[in-house]
């Protein structure tokens, strides 16, 4: 099975949020909601001060803890893509994928009484298209496609899963890989 993930490069991203209104835009969500979001991290002593950002949408994990919380199946991993998914015709709203996500991912909506996050866009990579996060990204900071690829592509010697503030990735093994800002790892 093929592994498709993200790649984000903090010494590249400025914080312009291109990719959280991309995503927002062709998900069609309503204010408040948000599939994509940027933090932003600062730390250091005058004069040797830094900052740095951080875009995160679903990490699609090999061991997903929204998955395994699911009490009726509506969350699935594609035996193909890795993806995970979820289905809003089985989900209920009980909210227990967005109490397991340890990166705070699911959205609920107390609307439609139904959870939701980001796919992958998976109807743009039917088409052979990235995500519209990625294809909205100033900067390309931004990628995505099976893990295996984008290591090659930008070399795993600079690649990490753990950064500070981010949950330890033994937990769901996500499938991100980053270019960490050197005060963060």
């Amino acid at each position: 099975m093929a592994q498709l993930g993200f790649y984000f490069d903090m010494n590249k991203c400025t914080g312009c949020k291109c990719c959280v209104l991309s995503c927002k835009e062709k998900q069609d969500l309503e204010v408040g909601y948000n599939y994509r979001k940027v933090s932003y991290y600062e730390g250091g002593t005058f004069p040797q001060v830094w900052a740095a950002t951080l875009s995160m949408g679903c990490n699609h994990c090999a061991m997903p803890a929204c998955f395994a919380a699911c009490s009726v199946e509506a969350i699935s991993k594609d035996g193909e893509t890795g993806l995970v998914e979820i289905d809003k015709e089985l989900c209920i709203g009980c909210e227990a994928c967005v109490t397991a996500c340890p990166y705070g991912v699911p959205v609920f909506f107390p609307d439609e009484l139904i959870a939701g996050k980001c796919d992958g866009c998976q109807d743009l990579l039917d088409q052979g298209e990235k995500p519209a996060c990625v294809a909205g990204c100033s900067t390309r900071c931004l990628d995505f496609g099976e893990l295996e690829d984008l290591e090659q592509q930008y070399g795993s010697v600079n690649l990490v899963k753990d950064v500070s503030g981010l949950p330890d990735s033994s937990m769901t093994d996500p499938s991100l890989l980053i270019v960490p800002k050197r005060e963060l790892v």
